[in-house]
């Protein structure tokens, strides 16, 4: 059973920070895009931030560019997105999702809505 099990999101004032980590179990594919997808209020998912377990690389949306860093533990298989900076428009709810590759990295970051694997999500919520 494929499960991504989030955590960390919470309260915060803007400028303050936060990390996001996903815990995943039973996905055995061997090439894949994972990543934090946000879906703010009244708004569609949006990709955030995603990486590539086949060259590491990674993307983020314009709007995160210098505040967020995707990376992952593959001896916890756990995947994070630490959060600086953070503003009132960052707030929403995060899920962690993956898909088997079959894109660029950007590419499959911008078509999240289309992926197979997603947590249950976890709210963050930017303001003072």
């Amino acid at each position: 059973q494929v499960q991504f099990v989030e955590s960390g999101g919470g309260l915060v004032q803007p400028g303050g920070s936060l990390r996001l980590s996903c815990v995943v179990s039973g996905f055995t594919v061997p090439l894949y895009v994972i990543g934090w997808v946000r879906q703010a209020p009244g708004k569609e998912r949006e990709g955030v931030s995603c990486l590539s377990n086949k060259d590491d690389s990674t993307y983020y949306t314009d709007s995160v560019k210098g505040r967020f860093t995707i990376s992952r533990d593959n001896a916890k298989n756990t995947v994070y997105l630490q959060m600086n900076s953070l503003k009132p428009e960052d707030t929403g709810v995060y899920y962690c999702a993956a898909d088997p590759l079959w894109g660029s990295v950007q590419n499959m970051c911008v078509r999240t809505n289309k992926w197979g694997y997603w947590g249950q999500g976890t709210q963050v919520t930017v303001s003072s």
